[in-house]
């Protein structure tokens, strides 16, 4: 018989989330007492983790570190990544950066000792295991790649992002230091946030929406919206910071159980095609997505609106339409565009960028409403602005 309502979570084995827990990170490594530790990140957080990996070589553990991850990661980056990581051969691997960085730690544990080929497991389910000890911790509020079992990467030959969805992709420990987001600039703290407030608002309005994770989505919704315009503008308001870092980590819990939809799908070919980052490409899609869903899902759109600060109307749909509103206000405090045009995207782009779009059907299927080719063209209209 066929399950429905059908909910599956793979939590991480541990979660520590505190300001300044980063301070406790080397101790959690030596108790795994591995002779080596491989570690993913990104030049600006080098002074961020001095002392972490003294105090790992301290112990007498050697450290590899790689930075090579700057953007939205290739197949062939991943690769070329393996080479010396599959040389030194690491008992555990830290991913510490963004969620490009956190994706690659998470496939780099995975691949180690695998007869597997990286091209046998994209999709989902298709990843047999893992033997080496993963632990994230996410420098962004953004991708909650930490508390999910996704890793996306562009695949080089056709230029799509391809995903990788394994409940062995979950790590098994997570630091979340919201401390490490201050250093983060305006402009990528706007873009992580909202793709973080998209993966909960999809999650809460998706198809498959579960009672479980809506209570999580609600609650990102509610406190990245509240908080991130401050963020933005006051990068070392801890409070703030520390709000949308948890906010981004319950949306990172939606992630498996649920996914996102539309707006996702959609971006996807912003990503491949004019390589705008994956946050920006959400936020430029979100309000347009979510006034092509609402007739489909007009009260939870309503119960969205709520969660963003809005205030009830006179019935659901005007409240929902209100939920648009407040989050172009959001989008444009944070300084993000609010059209294509803006970024440069050119009109005839949009019949391939749908094309593109139908490809991604994993997430198109979770939409509340069904988004059609013709449709997915209105939509990316639309948003030209």
């Amino acid at each position: 018989m066929e399950l429905t309502n059908n909910l599956k979570i793979f939590f991480p084995g541990k979660l520590v989330f505190a300001n300044g827990s980063l301070e406790q990170l080397a101790a959690e490594v030596q108790a795994l007492q591995p002779s080596k530790v491989f570690i993913a990140t990104i030049v600006p957080l080098h002074n961020a983790i001095k002392g972490f990996v003294k105090q790992l070589e301290d112990n007498g553990i050697s450290v590899q570190t790689d930075t090579s991850i700057v953007q939205e990661p290739t197949f062939s980056d991943f690769e070329q990544l393996m080479q010396p990581v599959q040389a030194f051969n690491p008992d555990v691997v830290i991913g510490i950066g963004g969620g490009s960085v956190l994706d690659i730690a998470k496939l780099v544990a995975a691949q180690l000792d695998n007869e597997q080929q990286l091209r046998d497991y994209v999709g989902i389910g298709l990843l047999k295991g893992r033997t080496k000890k993963l632990i994230c911790v996410p420098a962004t509020s953004g991708t909650g790649s930490e508390a999910s079992p996704n890793a996306i990467l562009v695949d080089d030959s056709d230029n799509q992002k391809k995903g990788i969805i394994s409940p062995y992709l979950v790590p098994d420990i997570v630091y979340v230091d919201p401390l490490l987001t201050i250093s983060v600039p305006p402009a990528i703290t706007a873009a992580t946030g909202i793709d973080a407030l998209t993966h909960c608002m999809e999650a809460y309005t998706n198809k498959f929406a579960q009672p479980f994770i809506d209570m999580m989505a609600y609650e990102g919704m509610r406190l990245i919206a509240a908080h991130i315009e401050t963020a933005v503008k006051q990068g070392d308001n801890v409070e703030a910071r520390e709000k949308v870092a948890m906010g981004s980590l319950l949306g990172g819990f939606c992630l498996g159980p649920v996914n996102t939809a539309g707006v996702h799908a959609l971006s996807y070919p912003l990503g491949s095609m004019f390589h705008l980052a994956h946050g920006l490409s959400n936020a430029l899609l979100l309000p347009y997505v979510m006034e092509y869903n609402i007739p489909s899902a007009t009260q939870k759109y309503a119960e969205v609106s709520i969660a963003l600060g809005c205030e009830r109307q006179s019935d659901d749909a005007a409240t929902a339409a209100a939920g648009v509103d407040r989050i172009k206000s959001i989008i444009k405090a944070c300084g993000i565009p609010l059209t294509l045009k803006e970024v440069n995207v050119p009109e005839d782009a949009i019949p391939q960028m749908a094309a593109d779009a139908m490809k991604v059907q994993r997430l198109l299927k979770n939409n509340p409403r069904e988004i059609s080719e013709q449709d997915a063209i209105a939509i990316y209209r639309a948003a030209m602005g």
